[in-house]
């Protein structure tokens, strides 16, 4: 009975991997089918014309990668320090179990709530007004429990006997940290955080509210200006911009679609080459 029941349990969780599988390859192939019809080099390389139904969408993509660029100055750093302080140097005890269950349920709060964070805080009483810089830190503040979490995580999975190995050897603990457990943990963070990034790059709520523009026939010129970004422009097209192609529509997507998958192909990649060393 047990080895039925074990059996049927092996049963299911193929299909159900098969499904998703499935799922995810089929949603991808429709989007690609459509998208590729209105791709072009000038589609990704010229400047949008007449409201955004001729022309092309190269300040939504440099917008978009310039402000992950700038959600990454402003996570990372922070996420990585505080991971290592709270796995290596804080005491277990109930003010770090709050500090932990509040990191969970950061991560779980809607991002159109970040966005009025955003806006209150960053836009508002910091004066930044919608900028980049202000939808840079908007993002940088939701996308940090993740790389926070990943952090800890990957600190976590680095064996009990390297740290030992190395106090046996006289070491201090920042030298164990720098030279021992970061090292053996860095694919681990990278590859968490680039995921974290990859949800961040695809958000249009934060940035609806701190500085995203539909219509800029410019590249941003520094931390101050407005710029586009690519799902908030997909958005806009899709809904509120009357006889707009369906192939820009769907190639539009496309875009996105590659560069949120490029990052989470080079996590998977950076976690995969982590394990294998």
């Amino acid at each position: 009975m047990n080895r039925f029941h074990e059996r049927a349990v092996n049963a299911l969780l193929t299909v159900l991997f098969w499904l998703v599988i499935g799922t995810t390859a089929g949603l991808i192939l429709f989007i690609a089918a459509r998208g590729i019809k209105g791709m072009s080099w000038e589609f990704v390389s010229a400047m949008p014309r007449d409201r955004g139904l001729a022309g092309g969408v190269l300040p939504a993509i440099v917008g978009t990668l310039v402000l992950t660029s700038g959600t990454a100055l402003v996570t990372v750093p922070l996420g990585v320090l505080a991971g290592v302080y709270l796995t290596e140097y804080a005491r277990p005890g109930p003010a770090v179990r709050l500090v932990n269950l509040a990191i969970v349920n950061l991560a779980g709060v809607p991002s159109i709530v970040y966005g009025l964070f955003g806006l209150a805080v960053f836009v508002l009483s910091l004066r930044l007004g919608p900028s980049l810089a202000a939808a840079s830190l908007t993002l940088g503040v939701m996308t940090l429990p993740v790389v926070v979490t990943a952090t800890r995580e990957a600190l976590a999975a680095v064996p009990v006997a390297y740290r030992e190995a190395a106090y046996a050897l006289g070491a201090s603990r920042r030298q164990v940290i720098l030279t021992h457990v970061l090292p053996y943990a860095k694919s681990g963070i990278v590859g968490g955080s680039l995921l974290g990034l990859s949800r961040a790059m695809g958000e249009t709520a934060p940035i609806l509210v701190t500085g995203v523009a539909f219509w800029l026939p410019r590249l941003p010129t520094g931390p101050a200006s407005r710029f586009m970004a690519l799902p908030y422009h997909l958005y806009i097209i899709a809904t509120q911009v009357p006889g707009m192609p369906p192939a820009r529509i769907w190639a539009t997507a496309l875009t996105l679609l590659g560069l949120v998958m490029a990052l989470n192909f080079a996590a998977a990649g950076l976690r995969r080459y982590g394990k294998g060393g």
